[in-house]
């Protein structure tokens, strides 16, 4: 699993935040065009201490109200009229282009408002950053000279503090680059707590010199409480982007970047979070009160542009190489569609959404800057942490799940399933985190309410499916490695063909069994009625019932077959008039594969007998036919003599489970004495030991001239019609040939004899003829 697959879903939905964000931020600004200045309780008093701005509230008030009733009134004239329509055929076309019109009208009469206030806001953008006017070095200097000991005391300390730390750090580092997953989380975690602590110790030091140092014992201004917070505040956002870019750590960094480019992103970002943290939590409120709430506001609004600037240079100057880390070798985006072409031209949406958030703070008041900035932030922070925490996680699982040897003796497989359990979890896991990054980032910028899409119910309901599936995931490793553990020959006892057919079985049915159950809980938790599911599989039962009754009746034949131990896998059987060795056995079919390597697929509706020649035991049987003219007791001596030959055959031995077995004569056939003998063998060793025997008696036969007999054929000559039988001429040319000479009778009367025996004795020359 490559981290490209881990991060792209996550940078989709980077790229629908920020066109999202911008669309939210459009809105609160429009929701608070109209406003000035100054807050809403400045705004209330004035209209209640001015007799003319109270008598125009009224009046609008109750204008409001008599054109509510008009529109409740038009309303329920329109729905009645509606009805009718609807009655009406003809007018059902009308009143779906009057909704229409309607809609439009609407939308275009909210993006014309929408401008209008956007277009006011920005004519009174002077007069609200006039007040920067107002500010001057001597007075902030002033005000800030009550803060300048405890500002040095607490930076020094964190410095010295932050140098102490670094070895650590780098020790760390050098622990985590040889230590596993789990360890190096740990030590990850003990990173961030160190130099979480690192600030608090700042921080209780501030604290300590400001109360017992400075002023009065045990007194603390307000001033430099508004530090003290803004110090640790600053400094615990800065601690979580150490994080997730570990500067000095290359082991720890959850993020695929150079150390080089993690150090010169965490120098720029930290500098952006100061310049806000301090600027929003310390001048600001040190201004409003020192010189007026007005320059307070127009202050707010410089830091806020002066950070988006800050952004965009960083952006400008980190384009290329972060279009480099999205789209590179190890990238989070492969491939070459038009997210490639995003990702290399990533800072063009960027820099539009800095854009328009800059165009949003000039014309918002001086409380939605800062909720802007923040916004921002949150939905940046969210979605850094969602790519660190799939890229922690990616690692984590990169090395796969090892067991220990001893485990994996036992269960063989079970390492190997969780391993491929593992790319199935990291999908799953991804998709969590990025359905919660997008919840959680458009709630941030109050596009909707994450308490309505993450809720107690819904949670809960999670909660209960992931630990179903967990519980479902734990019984079906289990049962799977029991069975693997039952058929391991290497420990117990060695499982038998029966066994290893059962567990096959009854592993395949428990397995379809945990899959509709757990679908049942899973659809019933979720709010699925699953009632009519099982009506519905009731009746689909029924149908199948009486529409496959073969298939029924396959399936019954199948179990009791397997529980009256008919055959097993490896068997030697006949079933259907088909004999071959059984290699598969389902529960409504068994295959065989014949001698021939033909396989064949036998379901058990057709099966009426089962004949197993390896059960148990078997017998090689044997009818030995011999010559009419041998004696019977000196075969049987030879027979028996052929089975003392095969018994001392090691090869052989062990097969043979019994005594020779003598039936004596068995038939007298037509040209043999047929006599029938039997070996005890072991199961489906017989034909072996048959062949083998078969061998050494043929030549025992042969070496004692018992005759084994064999087909002849005889020859008749055919007759005349006088009764004359053919004479059958047979002329043989000899090159040399002596004989004693005979008289002419003689001669004439034995040469067809003469040559007939030559013939018959000896083969012709090659000049012979017939």
């Amino acid at each position: 699993m490559t981290l490209r697959q881990i991060l792209s879903p996550l940078a989709l939905a980077l790229v629908a935040l920020f066109t999202l964000v911008t669309a939210s931020l459009a809105q609160d600004t429009g929701a608070a065009g109209d406003a000035t200045g100054k807050s809403d309780v400045e705004l209330l008093i004035d209209v209640i201490s001015d007799d003319q701005k109270r008598t125009d509230l009224l009046e609008r008030l109750k204008a409001g109200e008599a054109a509510q009733s008009e529109t409740e009134t038009s309303d329920s004239a329109t729905a009645s009229s509606g009805e009718t329509a609807s009655e009406d055929p003809g007018t059902e076309a009308d009143a779906i282009g009057r909704q229409l019109a309607q809609a439009t009208q609407q939308v275009a009469q909210d993006i014309a408002g929408s401008m209008r206030r956007f277009w006011n806001a920005l004519m009174r953008l002077p007069q609200r950053i006039g007040s920067l006017g107002d500010i001057s070095l001597p007075t902030l200097l002033s005000a800030f000279s009550g803060l300048a000991l405890i500002i040095v005391s607490t930076v020094i300390v964190y410095w010295l503090l932050r140098r102490v730390a670094k070895p650590i750090y780098r020790n760390v580092g050098h622990t985590a680059r040889e230590a596993g997953w789990m360890r190096s989380f740990v030590l990850w975690l003990a990173t961030g707590v160190l130099d979480l602590m690192t600030v608090l110790v700042a921080w209780a030091v501030g604290y300590g010199i400001a109360t017992l140092a400075i002023g009065e014992a045990g007194q603390i201004s307000l001033r430099q409480s508004m530090y003290l917070n803004a110090f640790l505040v600053v400094g615990a956002v800065r601690v979580g982007l150490r994080m997730i870019l570990s500067p000095g750590a290359n082991e720890l960094r959850v993020l695929p970047m150079s150390q080089k480019t993690a150090r010169r992103l965490t120098r720029w970002l930290s500098l952006i979070i100061g310049f806000v943290g301090y600027g929003a939590m310390l001048v600001v409120p040190i201004v409003r009160s020192e010189v007026s709430y007005a320059a307070g506001s127009s202050l707010i609004t410089l830091i806020a542009l002066t950070a988006i600037a800050l952004f965009a240079v960083l952006v400008l100057r980190y384009q290329t190489r972060f279009g480099d880390w999205m789209t590179g070798e190890n990238g989070i985006i492969g491939g070459q569609g038009a997210l490639h072409w995003l990702a290399r031209r990533w800072h063009w949406p960027v820099l539009i959404y800095l854009f328009l958030l800059a165009g949003i703070i000039l014309v918002s008041p001086s409380w939605l800057v800062f909720k802007s900035l923040q916004n921002s932030g949150e939905v940046l922070l969210v979605v850094l942490a969602g790519i660190a925490l799939s890229t922690l996680i990616s690692r984590a699982m990169a090395r796969g799940i090892s067991l220990p040897e001893d485990v994996n003796a036992r269960f063989p497989m079970m390492e190997r399933r969780l391993n491929s359990f593992v790319p199935k979890l990291l999908m799953i896991l991804r998709a969590l985190i990025a359905i919660v990054v997008v919840v959680v980032a458009l709630g941030a910028i109050n596009v909707i309410n994450p308490s309505d899409w993450i809720g107690a119910t819904f949670m809960g309901r999670l909660v209960t499916v992931i630990v179903i599936l967990t519980i479902a995931f734990v019984i079906w490793l289990t049962l799977t490695s029991y069975v693997d553990y039952r058929l391991n020959p290497f420990y117990g006892s060695v499982p038998s063909a029966r066994e290893r057919t059962l567990f096959a079985l009854g592993r395949n049915a428990a397995n379809i069994a945990l899959v509709v159950l757990t679908l049942m809980f899973v659809l019933a938790e979720i709010g699925i009625n699953i009632a009519p599911l099982l009506a519905s599989a009731g009746v689909l039962g029924l149908a199948i019932g009486f529409g496959a009754q073969k298939l029924v009746q396959d399936i019954i034949t199948g179990v009791f077959i397997q529980l009256e131990r008919a055959m097993n896998v490896g068997d030697v059987v006949t079933v259907g008039g088909t004999t071959g060795t059984v290699e598969r056995l389902t529960i409504r079919s068994v295959s065989l594969r014949d001698v021939s390597g033909v396989y064949h697929i036998i379901p058990f509706s057709s099966v009426d007998l089962v004949s197993n020649f390896v059960r148990d035991f078997s017998y090689y049987l044997c009818d030995m036919g011999v010559a009419y003219r041998e004696d019977v007791s000196e075969v049987k001596a030879a027979m028996e003599d052929a089975f003392a030959v095969l018994n001392g055959d090691p090869d052989y031995a062990d097969n043979i489970i019994g005594e020779f077995e003598w039936f004596g004569v068995q038939e007298l056939a037509d040209s043999a004495v047929i006599l029938r003998v039997r070996i005890k063998c072991a199961p489906g060793t017989q034909w072996t030991v048959g062949r083998r025997y078969m061998e050494i008696c043929k030549r025992i036969f042969d070496a004692r001239d018992i005759e084994i007999p064999f087909p002849h054929q005889t020859l008749t000559m055919a007759q005349s019609k006088s009764g004359e039988t053919e004479t059958l001429n047979i002329v043989s040319h000899e090159k040399h040939r002596t004989a004693p000479p005979q008289s002419q009778d003689q001669t004439s009367a034995d040469a067809p004899e003469q040559r007939s025996e030559h013939v018959l004795d000896q083969p012709p020359d090659d000049g012979g003829e017939t």
